[in-house]
């Protein structure tokens, strides 16, 4: 979304024209009339013939600011700020390299904006926690984000979904008014029904709420008989004249329409539109009394601020009332939403945020600061347009993080917990102090825990992901314990894990039988256990070394058996490496049949074929 708008077409307080001349005249008049795209152009053709003054550099800069277009304008940016700028530039500037990535370099310039404006509540915030990034960067994840299938190659934006209808302003109508503000069509209201799979029908544009200007997002009563919408005061007639400039300014309004009929009609602008200033992106709360939107009208804090108006039963308005300075700041806070339960969603780019346009919450039933709601939903480009739906458990975000205003589904992010008991396998005895790993389906390590007195460790984890636990302790046997998809709610695993029993004489460390399968060599979960316990004799003692003996049963060939016995050695070897043994104290060799354990002959039963492919652990030293 584009800074300073309402929409995409949101009125500019005042420029800075003190260092314009005849030279920079018809970039200057195409700035003035929002067509930023050509008026980058202009500056640019100056630069080219040689104009790099700092009053050419800073329009480029605010040029492309309002364009989004970050990495043009940080650029331009950095050439002004070498001449002495107004505070709002270093801000500007601070705000493209925070965009790009840059958080130390955007620190920088936000120093030099907080000396020039120091009691600028923006400086204010920023001088009380410079380190915010690692904050923000800790927070707990709310929500799984997703691109839906709605979106065009165009700007789509302002989602919000009742009953099964999902609403949305687009500027795919290519057949609309380009407008130069970002060289894309007008802004349309669509509509798509949201299935009970999950998705989403082919949208459709709202005709009775479309005009040939702007239309913005929409807020519906509860009952569905009345929405509130953002268009252009064109529609009535209002703006204002520039005659020295040859313009007409025109500002966003808000309008009602009323479902007769099953179709949207009664269209009417709300008594407090003005002229003067803009007010757009409503959103009225559960109960239809209160509508919330944003505004820069006489009043307002900074650039736009949330307001709210109270809605009578007679169909009259109360006055507009502004949010205060708690939620509104210097910069602009815009694209309320309130929820049934009175939960404020609006986005603002003058509290603490990742850059740009970031999502703040606030409980409007409580005297609290806004919370910043963290990534995924919040990055470093504009995210906003925040709305959910309690019933379908379902919300939706705006952003311009793929580089254009896309719709992103806001999942909350399902909690779960487990618990993990570690016990002897043998006793029951539940086991303090071991150390309990938890995994996601990548393998990587999410917590690692030591139990507490009962054996116990508790995990917060998220719904429908697999786990593994892993658990470690001196003197038993490391286990996996796989974890299934759970749902919310607390899932208990027992970690049953064994004691290490073995048997060490003079010559050999003697473990319950490493049986192999049938003609494979591959080490076999049961055969896993019992080598995790020679793992844990030698790594208790850095001085024994051990020779593996791989042996076949009788069946086969010599030469088979020879070979299959050498590969079954080799994979007893490469195991017990694996889990940190050193390479120089673990040796091995197959013996095919040539030792039989039980020398059975042609006779052999199945059990006794099984003792005769085994592996033995030799003590060399």
């Amino acid at each position: 979304m584009k800074k300073n708008t309402l929409l995409l077409f949101f009125v500019l307080a005042g420029f800075s024209l003190c260092a314009q001349n005849k030279e920079t005249k018809n970039a200057d008049k195409l700035f003035e009339s929002y067509d930023y795209v050509e008026a980058a152009e202009g500056y640019l053709a100056l630069v080219e013939k040689g104009n790099t003054d700092a009053y050419v550099t800073k329009q480029l800069g605010d040029s492309y600011y309002y364009m989004h277009n970050t990495v043009e304008s940080e650029k331009w940016y950095a050439k002004a700020v070498q001449t002495k700028q107004d505070a709002e530039t270093y801000y500007r500037y601070a705000q493209m390299l925070k965009s790009n990535g840059k958080y130390t370099e955007s620190n920088v310039q936000m120093k030099s904006f907080s000396a020039l404006a120091p009691d600028d509540q923006r400086a204010k915030q920023f001088n009380k926690n410079p380190n915010y990034l690692s904050e923000l960067l800790n927070k707990e994840k709310l929500f799984v984000v997703d691109k839906i299938s709605v979106n065009s190659q165009r700007s789509d934006f302002g989602a919000s979904l009742y009953g099964d209808i999902l609403y949305f302003a687009s500027a795919r109508n290519e057949s609309n008014k380009i407008y130069g503000w970002n060289n894309e069509p007008y802004l349309d209201i669509y509509q798509s029904t949201y299935n009970a799979d999950g998705s989403y029908s082919e949208p459709i544009p709202v005709d009775e709420l479309n005009s040939r200007f702007h239309e913005g997002p929409v807020t519906m009563t509860k009952d569905g008989n009345v929405v509130y919408f953002s268009s252009e005061s064109f529609k009535d007639k209002l703006f204002e004249k520039d005659k020295t400039h040859k313009l007409k300014f025109g500002q966003v309004n808000l309008y009602k329409a009323v479902k007769e009929n099953g179709k949207w009609g009664s269209i009417t602008p709300l008594p407090f539109n003005s002229k003067s200033y803009s007010m757009g992106n409503p959103s009225i709360d559960a109960d239809g009394k209160v509508l919330y939107f944003a505004s820069n009208m006489p009043g307002s804090v900074g650039g736009t601020d949330i307001w709210k108006v109270t809605v009578n039963n007679d169909g009259t308005y109360g006055a507009p009332e502004n949010l205060g300075n708690k939620i509104n700041t210097a910069g602009d806070e815009n694209f309320p939403f309130v929820t049934d339960d009175a939960i404020l969603y609006f986005s603002s780019n003058g509290l603490t945020g990742f850059g740009s346009l970031d999502v703040f919450s606030v409980d409007l039933n409580k005297d609290e600061e806004p919370y910043n709601i963290g990534k995924p939903v919040n990055t470093e480009k504009d995210d906003f347009a925040f709305t959910f739906n309690k019933e379908k458990n379902i919300g939706y975000l705006s952003s311009n993080r793929s580089g254009v205003d896309h719709i992103y589904s806001s999942i909350p992010v399902c909690k779960g917990q487990i618990l993990s008991v570690v016990k002897n396998a043998k006793t029951g005895e539940l086991l303090a102090n071991s150390k309990v790993v938890i995994l996601d389906a990548t393998n990587t390590v999410l917590y690692t825990q030591m139990s507490n007195m009962n054996g116990e460790v508790l995990y917060d984890v998220e719904c429908q992901k697999p786990y593994t636990i892993e658990v470690f302790k001196d003197g038993y046997v490391s286990k996996s314990f796989p974890v299934a998809k759970i749902s919310e709610g607390k899932v208990t695993v027992d970690a049953v894990i064994d004691p290490i029993e073995v048997i060490v004489t003079e010559t050999e460390i003697i473990l319950n039988p490493i049986y192999f399968e049938y003609n494979k060599s591959n080490i076999t979960k049961n055969g896993a256990a019992e080598l995790d316990k020679l793992v844990y004799v030698m790594s208790q003692n850095d001085k024994l070394k051990i020779y593996v003996k791989a042996h076949t049963d009788s069946r086969g060939t010599d030469e088979f058996n020879l070979d299959l016995s050498e590969r079954r050695a080799n994979a007893t070897v490469a195991y017990i490496i694996s889990k940190g043994i050193s390479v120089d104290k673990i040796t091995g060799k197959g013996f095919g049949k040539s030792e039989f354990k039980v020398d059975c002959q042609e006779n052999c039963t199945e059990e006794e074929h099984a003792l005769n492919r085994r592996s033995e652990f030799m003590i060399v030293k």
